[in-house]
């Protein structure tokens, strides 16, 4: 029988296989559990992009600012999974889940009452670092409670979950501005989450498995690899993000700094994992669909993140949108995720990689098509102009982030799930701060900079496609090596 200290989840671990005796009875509802805190946290990335000009306005805030209150959280989200994801492995993941969902509350209360600037971008940073430690629990009890096909289609609806969250942000957001004023419906914009945190901890606490006893704790939280990864992103980011704010060319400089500390990260990791458990433990990239999902996932976060961010910018300030309308065009992107990602999470295990490929080349084509849609139909019909091929990259996006998460993390022992999920998001959030970064760094926000940025945005896309080719690849040659 199961132990039933862990919710039904034998002691090892393990989750009982489908439709035999073992598996968790709770585990759907605890996945509806996840699915709250799912969309509550990505719900927080995009939201506040519809809001940018009245915080500007309300706080007198300068660019950077506003771009920190974006990439803030999404650094401190990616930063936060890894340590997150290994304390949930071992200390209990249910204990875990609801001091991240406590934070985040009094993280969003606090951000919705920040009377100025620095006050604002403080907030968000944790409440990114409180998303960074709820993260990764949920992508550890998929992998916990669910096995096989039934596996495949939780992430399913945790893939169409984040993106019908983010695509639906901006429309949220620019109805609670309509209906509370311009002025401080920005507010109204950073509480909506108070509520729904709340009921995600009150069902958190009735469903979600607690720790298997018995269940050995580590030591160390690699405390110097954590502030070295924070140093190496932060140092890239910088430049991208007070690139106006900062003359001289010497700021780019930064970038190297940046680089040099990563390659000392990584140094360290490899001694300290010789000795210790590291925050990231390099030897999951040995698997090369495991490393090369990661890499995937951080490029095409660059550029899908800050997607929504430059159109409602765009819409806003270039055509004098206002918020709620220029939220509606984000419904195109979501209507198209929604369609495909349940779908996705269903026959990935039939087409593997390829499923993500097809997803990847569907959001080339509509992000390429977004930039000639605004300069066909200019003016108060731009958005309808742009909803069509944002259609089109979300049915792609509903084909990539579950199916290439399911993929990436197939072949992942149930003991590293936390970690392992961890990592891979942290390259998904790492990658979203670093894009923000680089489309805000183009100069306004106007007609031509809103190209260039889109650009920026098809480059990361077009290299996140290049790992899934070279995946598909690896993996061909993998089945024909004999043996």
């Amino acid at each position: 029988m199961p132990d039933r200290s862990s919710g039904g989840v034998p002691a090892d671990g393990t989750p009982g296989r489908h439709g035999q005796m073992g598996a968790d009875p709770r585990r759907w509802k605890a996945l509806t559990v996840c699915l709250i805190a799912g969309f509550v946290t990505w719900l927080d990335i995009s939201i506040v992009n519809v809001a940018l000009p009245s915080i500007r306005v309300a706080l007198d805030a300068p660019p950077s600012a506003l771009q920190w209150v974006v990439s803030g959280y999404a650094f401190a989200f990616g930063l936060l999974l890894v340590p997150a994801g290994r304390f949930g492995d071992t200390h209990g993941r249910r204990n875990v889940f609801l001091f991240g969902a406590a934070l985040f509350t009094l993280a969003s209360a606090a951000a919705g009452a920040a009377p100025e600037s620095s006050w604002l971008i403080t907030a968000r940073v944790v409440q990114g670092a409180a998303a960074g430690v709820i993260a990764p629990q949920v992508t550890g009890l998929i992998q916990q409670l669910f096995q096989g096909a039934e596996r495949g289609r939780a992430f399913g609806l945790l893939g169409a979950t984040m993106s019908i969250s983010t695509a639906v942000g901006p429309l949220l957001g620019g109805l609670l501005i309509q209906f509370s004023g311009q002025r401080e419906g920005w507010r109204h914009v950073l509480h909506v989450s108070i509520p729904i945190s709340l009921i995600a901890m009150i069902l958190a606490y009735r469903y979600i498995p607690g720790r298997p006893a018995g269940k050995r704790q580590r030591e160390s939280m690699d405390p110097v690899g954590v502030l070295l990864l924070a140093a190496g992103v932060l140092l890239l980011i910088l430049p991208l993000v007070e690139g106006r704010a900062w003359p001289g060319q010497g700021k780019w400089l930064l970038i190297l700094a940046g680089a040099v500390v990563l390659t000392g990260f990584v140094g360290w990791e490899h001694w300290y994992g010789k000795r210790h458990d590291p925050i990231v433990d390099l030897s999951l990239f040995r698997r090369g669909s495991y490393a090369l999902g990661t890499l995937l996932a951080l490029l095409y976060f660059g550029g899908f993140t800050a997607i929504f961010f430059i159109i409602t910018q765009y819409l806003q300030e270039g055509l004098h949108y206002s918020a709620l309308r220029a939220g509606w065009v984000s419904a195109a992107f979501a209507l198209g995720s929604a369609l495909s990602a349940a779908l996705g999470g269903r026959v990935v295990v039939r087409f593997g990689r390829p499923l993500v490929v097809f997803g990847l080349v569907l959001v080339t084509l509509g992000l390429g098509a977004t930039e000639p849609a605004t300069r066909l139909v200019s003016g108060q019909n731009a958005a309808w102009a742009i909803a069509a091929p944002l259609f089109v990259a979300g049915v792609g996006n509903g084909l990539i982030v579950s199916p290439n998460q399911t993929l990436t993390l197939s072949a992942v022992p149930v003991a590293e799930a936390g970690v392992a999920g961890g990592m891979l998001q942290m390259g998904q959030r790492i990658g979203a701060s670093v894009g923000i970064a680089a489309v805000g760094s183009a100069h306004g926000i106007y007609a031509a900079s809103f190209q260039q940025a889109l650009l920026v945005n098809i480059m990361f896309v077009l290299a996140a496609l290049a790992a899934g080719v070279a995946d598909v690849f690896v993996e061909r040659r993998a089945v024909r090596r004999p043996g």
